[in-house]
């Protein structure tokens, strides 16, 4: 297995270093468009595993705006498997890229949605991954796997969902994806600060657009964003943490799979956070499309999106000045085996002390970069197969469970607890 990382900030980063750790691949190449970023990565490795584990990495500047450097570049090192780890708006030109290649895909985020053009908020226009799953027959055709979605969330919450469904219940009712932290992020006088532990630009792309829900039999339908608060019990000490429905891809891709009644996305972003981007969206400074600004050296082309991220700290540069835990979970209601009612919470959690002195990452990131790594090793030993546009939902759990938590695998403990059957939940 030859393997291309197209992007080397936080969850790029992050995904080598862990990466490092395993050999089931012959290379890795850690490419960005910052040709200093990806050889820093490397030499990281190199200082912390030695020469013999560093000689595997290859440091490489690439381009990805441009589906032919992506091409270029896999065909120079005879590529077979490309992580996308980089931002959405680049994947059209990543995912053609590897097509084009002839080779396997990975991605952590899908395609972006359109809303609806005249009712956008209960109605889906083009969801969140419909431009991708449209070329599956494609895929399968040339007889390539494109994983999408093999994150955190999505991507180990697509795992819990599917386990649920065959390993613990005979109905389900709802998956319901729950996200969040107690995380706190301080300047270097100790003042509390706001500053995102993931992309600016991906939050505000998943927070401001009309949340995705799925009901068997109503279809895909979308609310307001931020609707439905209520507030839920994190565990291991994260507490309670007030959810609200946000779009996210869990949604779109586990009925495809899933037999639910429901499928919903909820994220704890907290008062202020959602205080924040209403005032982002209110101002228009969510905008994607360039807007001509006056400068000292003339008029320039500026997206409000990118000045927005701009100006907030770098995400993978917070682990010094975090401490909490991340969690990333599904809360599965239903019928168990034996017909019994059944509330059952799958999670993962991610402390910053300990993923800051393992990978001098921080913990969002981390959480996420173990994810496409276990998929690879999986794929490399021929347990998970297939050809298509497919999400982790599409394949058995089991396997990736075991080597996730495994002492000779990722060693990183998932619970599955059990809730009250009634409601979990406490409404504020």
């Amino acid at each position: 297995m030859r393997i291309l990382l197209v992007g080397a900030g936080g969850v790029g980063d992050a995904i080598a270093k862990v990466a490092a750790t395993r050999s089931f691949y012959d290379i890795f190449i850690v490419s960005d468009n910052d040709f200093g970023r990806a050889e820093k990565t490397v030499e990281w490795i190199r200082n912390r595993h030695g020469e013999e584990v560093a000689s595997k990495f290859l440091a490489a500047k690439l381009d990805a705006s441009h589906a032919a450097n992506v091409v270029e570049l896999a065909r120079n090192h005879n590529v077979t498997h490309l992580i996308n780890a980089v931002e959405p708006r680049y994947l059209p030109t990543i995912f053609s890229g590897a097509y084009t290649a002839g080779i396997n895909y990975i991605d952590l985020a899908m395609s972006v949605s359109e809303p609806h053009e005249a009712d956008p908020y209960h109605l889906p226009g083009i969801k969140i991954g419909d431009a991708q799953y449209a070329l599956s027959e494609q895929w399968e055709r040339a007889g390539k796997l494109a994983l999408v979605g093999m994150g955190a969330q999505p991507g180990l919450a697509n795992v819990f969902a599917r386990y649920a469904q065959d390993y613990l219940f005979s109905e389900i009712n709802e998956i319901s994806v729950k996200d969040g932290d107690n995380l706190e992020i301080v300047d270097e006088q100790g003042n509390r600060m706001f500053a995102p532990a993931f992309s600016i630009w991906k939050t505000i792309e998943e927070c401001l657009n009309p949340p995705l829900v799925y009901e068997r039999n109503r279809g895909w339908f979308t609310t307001e964003p931020f609707s439905e608060p209520e507030i839920f019990e994190f565990p291991e000490g994260i507490g309670s943490v007030e959810c609200v429905n946000v779009e996210h891809e869990e949604v779109a891709m586990l009925p495809r799979h899933i037999a639910a009644n429901r499928v919903s996305y909820k994220y704890g972003l907290g008062a202020e956070f959602i205080s924040i981007l209403k005032v982002l969206h209110k101002l228009g400074l969510d905008q994607t499309r360039p807007v001509r600004v006056r400068s000292a050296q003339g008029p320039v082309e500026v997206s409000p999106r990118d000045m927005v991220a701009a100006v907030l700290p770098d995400p993978a540069s917070l682990g010094p000045q975090m401490t909490g835990k991340t969690c990333a979970g599904v809360l599965v209601t239903g019928k168990d085996k034996d017909g019994r009612d059944r509330a059952t919470y799958l999670y993962h959690v991610a402390d910053n002390s300990q993923t800051m002195a393992e990978f001098e990452a921080q913990c969002v990131v981390a959480r996420t970069a173990y994810n496409p790594v276990i998929a690879l090793e999986l794929m490399a030993e021929g347990v998970w197969r297939g050809a298509g546009v497919l999400g982790p939902e599409a394949f058995d759990a089991k396997p990736f469970l075991d080597l996730m938590s495994s002492s000779v695998g990722y060693n990183q403990q998932w619970i599955a607890q059990e809730r009250l059957p009634a409601s979990p939940l406490r409404h504020p």
